[in-house]
């Protein structure tokens, strides 16, 4: 089922973030939600998978939400297997069934020559990618990221993005992420909403037709869809 947020209300130390606030990001879709620091974008994030107190309805599929931060937050302690096998272990009692499909993860993002390190001995885009296969290891209907790709140089976050799409296309989960990146909105999602103002109002919506296979930066049906972003994002 699509993700519908009905006039979501949320405070904090007497500011309003979001008042009334309303959107739907649809099933098996990624929608990126574009906006300036501090307009409200995470908290949008975080009603959804039901981390903070709001007033007003969030509909949803029932169960658990896939969340892909910023920081790849990974227990040091243990090893990148063991990170992935922990998320599993709650929902999948088997250990023989487990090991096939972190292998299977790893694999996919490339990391299975790791599986023995520690955190701290990955690089960074190493340690993202671990994350990312966390994200989609975790059985959920629903994919939330917050800021996945900060930080990254530009051929790392190519990648990144391409085993993105890749592990998407398999399960076509809904996922909603937040960027101020307008690259990664085009490169990404199918839809894009810019919030603006306090409280956050949506005030563009965009749709992206071309497959996410066949996208890149380059493409001239970008342009005019970049332009109309940008100049809605820098309007005062």
């Amino acid at each position: 089922m699509d993700i519908k947020l009905n006039n979501v209300c949320v405070n904090f130390d007497n500011k309003v973030v979001l008042d009334d606030f309303s959107a739907s990001f649809e099933e098996s879709k990624i929608t990126c939600i574009l906006g300036a620091s501090g307009v409200g974008k995470t908290t949008i994030l975080n009603a959804i998978c039901g981390t903070l107190s709001f007033s007003g309805v969030v509909e949803k599929d029932e169960g658990a939400v896939s969340y892909i931060f910023q920081n790849e937050r990974l227990i040091p302690s243990i090893s990148v297997y063991k990170n992935l096998d922990l998320i599993l272990k709650s929902k999948i009692k088997s250990k023989v069934e487990r090991k096939k499909l972190v292998k299977k993860m790893l694999n996919a993002v490339e990391l299975i020559d790791e599986k023995n390190s520690f955190p701290f001995e990955l690089s960074g885009g190493m340690a993202q990618r671990v994350a990312i296969a966390r994200g989609f290891l975790f059985p959920s209907k629903i994919m939330l990221m917050d800021e996945a790709f900060k930080g990254l140089d530009a051929a790392l976050k190519a990648r990144l993005v391409s085993v993105f799409i890749s592990l998407w296309e398999q399960d076509r989960r809904t996922v909603v992420f937040v960027t101020h990146s307008i690259d990664e909105a085009l490169l990404l999602a199918h839809r894009i909403v810019v919030v603006k103002g306090s409280p956050a109002k949506i005030i563009l919506e965009e749709e992206i037709a071309t497959p996410l296979q066949d996208r890149h930066l380059t493409n001239l049906e970008f342009d005019k869809v970049r332009k109309n972003l940008l100049a809605t994002m820098v309007k005062d």
